[in-house]
């Protein structure tokens, strides 16, 4: 019996789960479209940055942000990245991994579209990390009232980076003024509204756990193809105005 419960303990399984809800095909078929639609992404900014002057910080970083992303979807379709919660409940940290660094990654992209200070831009990142890690950390808690401690933590870490999206940056967009304020609008309310969702996604799969393990598999691969991909592609769109950003940049210095 001992044996058993150690070889339960190695495989991240809780001893007292005889099954697990895990997830279906439909996840596994979300996982596999998000991962394809990463990996051409990457593919698609790392050959413009190759191929760009001033815009090319841009593109890496889309570049990452995607790439990163391809990989915890390449582990989570490889069997990997997960382990079973109180609930006996299907876990992919791999996700939290692959959001510990696109949520940053994102920021950075973020404050230099709108040409912000790098002391708002390391705030904005401080914020976002803290969503992230406390989101993981209410995910493994056994104690409901812990998990909730957590959530709440985790919601103050969104609304500081909101208020930086919202406030901080679009108030060094809008110096900037013409075309790059617009654009960082645009680019800044997508990466809000679909942060906002992370949470609720959240609340209803490791919180509630009304949400199917399938059923967040893939509303976590839309928002992270909206929030990535969508985001990235909105940015590259604007490859002439970025540039105009990167004159004036120079000229000033």
């Amino acid at each position: 019996q001992e044996s058993r419960a150690m070889a339960s303990a190695e495989e991240g399984i809780p001893t007292a789960c005889t099954t697990i809800e895990e997830v279906g095909s439909t996840g596994v078929g979300a996982l596999t479209v998000a991962f394809l639609i990463l990996v051409v992404s990457t593919i698609v900014f790392l050959s413009k940055a190759n191929s760009s002057g001033v815009q090319r910080k841009y593109y890496y970083l889309s570049t990452y942000i995607c790439g990163f992303a391809a990989m915890a979807y390449f582990a989570m379709l490889s069997g990997q990245g997960w382990t079973a919660i109180a609930g006996c409940r299907q876990f992919f940290y791999a996700h939290y991994a692959d959001w510990a660094v696109t949520f940053v990654l994102t920021t950075i992209l973020l404050g230099l579209v709108a040409g912000a200070e790098a002391d708002l831009i390391g705030g904005a990142a401080g914020s976002a990390l803290v969503m992230i890690f406390s989101m993981y950390m209410g995910s493994v808690s056994v104690v409901t009232t812990v998990k909730w401690f957590w959530f709440l933590i985790s919601l103050m870490g969104l609304a500081g980076a909101v208020v930086h999206f919202a406030q901080s940056f679009k108030a060094a967009a809008d110096l900037k003024g013409g075309e790059g304020s617009a654009l960082y609008g645009k680019v800044a309310w997508v990466v809000i509204l679909t942060w906002m969702c992370y949470p609720v996604v959240w609340l209803f799969s490791e919180g509630f756990a009304s949400f199917s393990v399938s059923f967040e598999v893939c509303a976590f691969a839309l928002l992270d193809i909206v929030a990535k991909v969508v985001m990235s592609f909105m940015v590259m769109s604007a490859h002439d105005i970025l540039g105009e950003g990167g004159a004036q940049s120079r000229e000033y210095v």
